[in-house]
C-alpha cells in the first residue's frame, strides 16, 4: 500500500497555504478591479486559482517558481489567442490544440506550469468579452495577474524561513553565506535515476537530498506514523 506522503505536512502549514491563496487572489482581484475598470473579477483568469495553490501549497515545487509561472501563463495565452482566431469556426478543435500546443512549448521552453493549459483554453471558450481583447489578453490580464500573484507570493513566503520562495534566490544566498556541504547523491546519479522514470518530478534537487538525508537518518523515538494508506501498490509500482 502506499502512503499519503505528499500530505505529511503540519496543521500550520495547511492554515499558512490557504492564508497565501486569500491573499493572492484577493490582490488579483483587487488589482484588476481597479486598472480593468471594475472588470477585473470578469477578467481574472480561473487559472490564477490554480496557480495560487501551486505557489502557496508547494513553493517549493518546479512548478511553482518564477519563470514556470510567468512563462508557462505567457506563452500559453500566446497560443490559445492565436489558435481562437485562426480556427474560431472550429472552437473544439481549437480548445484542445491550444491545451495540446501549450504543453509541447512549455516542455520545451523549460516553464511547465499546469494551469497554463486553463489560460490557453480560456482564450478559446472564454467568449465574446475575451476574443475581443485579441492579443491584448496576453497583457491584461494574463500578465497583470501573473505579476502580482508572483509579488504576492514573494513577499508571504519571505517570513517563512521553511518556504525558500523562489528557490533560486535561496540557492544564492546559502552559496554566498557558506561553502555548500557534498551531496549524498551525486547529481549525475539524480539526472540518470530521472531520466530511467522518464516523467516530470516536482521536487528540486535540494529537497530530493534533504529527503534523502532526513529518511537515512530515521524517525525519532516515539515518532507515530498514523497516515491512512490510498491506494493498492500495484497501482503505483515504478
Amino acid at each position: 500500500m502506499v502512503r499519503k506522503l505528499a500530505y505529511s505536512v503540519s496543521e500550520r502549514e495547511h492554515w499558512i497555504s490557504a492564508a497565501g491563496g486569500l491573499i493572492g487572489i484577493l490582490a488579483v482581484l483587487w488589482v484588476g478591479h481597479f486598472w480593468l475598470d471594475g472588470h477585473g473579477g470578469v477578467l481574472a483568469i480561473a487559472s490564477m486559482g490554480a496557480s495560487a495553490v501551486l505557489l502557496f501549497a508547494a513553493p517549493h515545487g518546479a512548478l511553482s517558481q518564477p519563470w514556470p509561472v510567468f512563462g508557462g501563463h505567457l506563452v500559453s495565452a500566446l497560443i490559445g489567442v492565436a489558435c481562437a482566431r485562426w480556427l474560431g469556426t472550429e472552437p473544439m478543435l481549437a480548445a484542445s490544440l491550444a491545451v495540446a500546443l501549450s504543453i509541447a512549448v512549455m516542455y520545451g521552453l523549460r516553464c511547465l506550469h499546469p494551469p497554463g493549459g486553463a489560460t490557453a483554453l480560456y482564450a478559446v471558450l472564454g467568449g465574446e468579452t475575451v476574443h475581443a481583447l485579441g492579443y491584448g489578453y496576453v497583457l491584461s490580464p494574463v500578465l497583470l495577474n501573473v505579476v502580482v500573484l508572483l509579488a504576492v507570493a514573494v513577499v508571504f513566503n519571505a517570513p517563512f524561513a521553511w518556504r525558500r520562495y523562489p528557490q533560486s534566490w535561496h540557492r544564492r544566498s546559502k552559496a554566498g553565506a557558506a561553502p555548500a556541504p557534498e551531496p549524498m547523491i551525486p547529481h549525475s546519479n539524480l539526472v540518470y535515476a530521472l531520466s530511467k522514470i522518464d516523467t516530470f518530478v516536482d521536487v528540486s534537487e535540494e529537497d530530493l537530498q534533504r529527503i534523502y538525508a532526513l529518511a537515512l537518518a530515521g524517525a525519532p523515538p516515539g515518532h507515530v506514523d498514523n497516515e491512512v494508506s490510498l491506494l493498492p501498490l500495484s497501482q503505483t509500482q515504478i
